[in-house]
């Protein structure tokens, strides 16, 4: 399951570190094809809208195979492209493919067993992690070599043999919804509405993304400028350093198993904090920065896999959705950070978009202790509900439906 989240993931970054290339082989420049990335982006908010839900109405198993020999073959028809305009649709149908990771992760939480089932969910989260990490220093060394519609169609081979993997490995896991596709659609939606801790959570999430994607878009900026004038080979390479901070996830996935997420959530988005005022006060050291992308990365993927430990404790027959809609607010968060911080630099520079990257992790820490104070409240009232009603108790989730 990690293997196969990394690998589909990566295809969503696979093309920024080589515009150039492809905007070349079209005549244009790498602004001219800039627009590709975006696009893949959009295919996996709306493959989490309309594809992701399924999971909890038809087999996981079937969904993901069908998906990944999909992405195959999108990935080689990419390979061979000769139109901007197919490249654009092609970039698009990427983007929807990959939704097949959010529902590998839900997957993997209905099939571990409830003690385990952070441990497991950092696991598989890690190697999404690693995947959007190494892609873009990945496609940038083997688009050198080999030029960048061999990165396309490795891809697509690696995808479809994935799909094999996955036919041959994993169990049949049929989802219980029956009521059909527009009632699925419109019981994601519900999902918000129905869980506090899942409005919560997502905000949270949101607000996390927000950072991450701030840092990295000033630190490229702040890399490529006047003070350290590096190219794009020796700031990807900052991907590896943050890659020894995921490798964190699986830790912070077992101490929500042991012990109080919530309380697991006040280190880690402390340690985010950390992280950015270390970046924000020396922008001009390079072992600063370095220091302040590990542990900004450690606060926000140790963050990230609490939040998926608590989702997946919600309601096991909507694991799909509640995941979607987590997701779709995250990647709105995602998009917002990256939005201001380049506005940031381009109104203030590095002081200005520092401090709007601290500000983002204030607001994580901040939405972390409120989400603390209300599953205390939401634990006592569920205590008190157990004593008066122990011989009829209710399940969580019914208990959430009632209040």
């Amino acid at each position: 399951m990690a293997l196969t989240t990394g690998t589909t993931i990566a295809n969503i970054y696979y093309a920024q570190p080589i515009l150039v290339q492809i905007g070349a082989t079209f005549g244009t420049s790498a602004a001219g094809v800039g627009y590709l990335p975006g696009l893949s982006q959009w295919g996996m908010a709306l493959g989490i809208l309309l594809i992701v839900p399924l999971g909890d109405m038809l087999d996981r198993k079937r969904l993901v195979v069908i998906l990944e020999v999909a992405l195959g073959f999108v990935l080689i028809a990419m390979a061979g492209v000769r139109d901007m305009r197919a490249a654009g649709a092609i970039s698009l149908l990427i983007g929807v493919c990959t939704a097949a990771v959010q529902v590998v992760i839900p997957m993997a939480a209905s099939l571990a067993a409830p003690n385990e089932r952070g441990r497991v969910v950092g696991f598989v989260f890690t190697g999404t992690l690693i995947g959007i990490l190494s892609s873009r220093t990945v496609s940038g060394i083997a688009a050198d070599w080999m030029g960048w519609r061999f990165v396309y169609g490795l891809s697509g081979g690696a995808a479809i043999f994935i799909a094999l993997l996955v036919h041959l490995s994993l169990p049949s896991q049929r989802g219980e919804h029956r009521d059909g596709y527009a009632s699925l659609l419109a019981s994601t939606a519900r999902q918000l509405v129905r869980f506090p801790q899942l409005r919560r959570l997502s905000l949270l999430g949101g607000i996390i993304f927000a950072a991450f994607l701030c840092f990295w878009t000033i630190l490229t900026f702040q890399l490529s400028g006047p003070t350290f004038h590096f190219d794009s080979d020796r700031i990807g390479l900052f991907g590896i350093v943050a890659i020894g901070g995921a490798l964190a996830a699986p830790w912070f996935g077992r101490q929500a198993d042991r012990s109080s997420p919530q309380r697991a959530q006040l280190l880690t988005t402390a340690l985010l904090f950390m992280g950015c005022l270390i970046a924000a006060l020396l922008p001009t050291s390079i072992s600063a920065l370095v220091v302040a992308t590990f542990v900004i990365d450690i606060g926000v993927q140790g963050t990230q896999v609490n939040n998926l430990a608590q989702l997946y404790r919600l309601d096991a027959t909507a694991h799909s959705r509640i995941n979607a809609a987590y997701m779709v607010v995250f990647f709105v968060g995602g998009a917002t950070g990256t939005a201001s911080g380049a506005m940031a630099w381009q109104m203030g520079g590095w002081p200005l978009a520092a401090a709007t990257l601290c500000g983002w992790s204030v607001a994580a820490f901040v939405a972390c202790v409120v989400h603390n104070i209300a599953s205390r409240r939401y634990a006592s009232a569920w205590a008190r509900h157990r004593q008066r009603t122990c011989r009829d108790a209710v399940r969580p989730d019914e208990f959430y439906d009632e209040t």
